[in-house]
C-alpha cells in the first residue's frame, strides 16, 4: 500500500479508526510513517500525538487498546480507514466514541423501525395504531401473527410472482420485530446469538 506522508508539511495523514462490528466511527487520530509501522508490527494502533510529540498507544495507559482488524488508503492516498476491534470504551474521557455516541450496531431503517414499535408498545392505549392493538392482545397473538407471515411467505416463495413473495416477507419481518419486543429483545441481540455461532 502506498501512503503519501508528504501531502502535509508534519507528516502527519489522518487515520479514521472504525469498528469492525458495529461499523461506527470512533475517533480521529493522526499517523506519521512511524506510527504507522509500529502498528502493523504491533497490531494495536498507534498514533502520533500532535499534542505530547510523540508516538502514542491507544490504550497504553487505559487497556483499552485498539486491535488492528485491517487498514484502507483513500483515492488521493493520504486519509487511512482503519477497522478495529475495541477493548472498552475509546475516548479518553470514558464514552464508546469520541462523539460520545454509544458504540451499537445499527441496521438503518430497520433500527429505525424497531424505535417505532418500542414507542408503540410503550403507548399501548393508541386506538389507532395496529402495533399498539397487537400489544394489547398480548404474545399469543403476536406469535400467532408470526406463524400466520411465516406460512404465507413458505407459499409465496413456491409461486411466480416476486411482488407477493416480497410482500409477505416484509409482512413477516415487520411482525417477527414485533414478537422481539414483545419478548424484550432486539436485533443486535440476534445478532450476538448468530455471531456466537461463527
Amino acid at each position: 500500500m502506498k501512503i503519501d506522508f508528504n501531502k502535509s508539511q508534519d507528516g502527519l495523514i489522518p487515520a479514521i479508526i472504525q469498528d469492525v462490528s458495529t461499523k461506527n466511527v470512533l475517533m480521529l487520530g493522526y499517523m506519521n510513517k512511524e506510527a504507522y509501522d509500529k502498528t502493523i508490527e504491533t497490531n494495536k494502533v498507534t498514533f502520533f500525538s500532535r499534542s505530547k510529540q510523540r508516538l502514542w498507544t491507544k490504550g497504553e495507559e487505559s487497556g483499552n487498546f485498539l486491535n488492528l482488524v485491517a487498514i484502507k488508503n483513500d483515492c488521493d492516498q493520504d486519509t487511512l480507514l482503519i477497522t478495529v476491534d475495541p477493548v472498552g470504551p475509546t475516548c479518553h474521557k470514558g464514552t464508546d466514541t469520541c462523539w460520545a455516541e454509544d458504540n451499537y450496531q445499527s441496521f438503518g431503517f430497520l433500527s429505525t423501525l424497531e424505535e417505532v414499535i418500542k414507542d408503540r408498545k410503550e403507548n399501548k392505549d393508541d386506538e389507532k395504531s395496529y402495533v399498539a392493538s397487537l400489544f394489547r392482545k398480548g404474545i399469543n397473538k403476536i406469535a400467532q401473527k408470526v406463524g400466520e407471515e411465516a406460512v404465507e411467505v413458505v407459499i409465496e416463495a413456491k409461486d411466480n410472482d416476486e411482488k407477493l413473495f416480497l410482500d409477505e416477507s416484509a409482512d413477516l419481518l415487520f411482525h417477527y420485530l414485533i414478537l422481539l419486543q414483545a419478548k424484550g429483545y432486539k436485533l443486535n441481540d440476534i445478532v450476538e446469538v448468530l455471531k456466537s455461532r461463527g
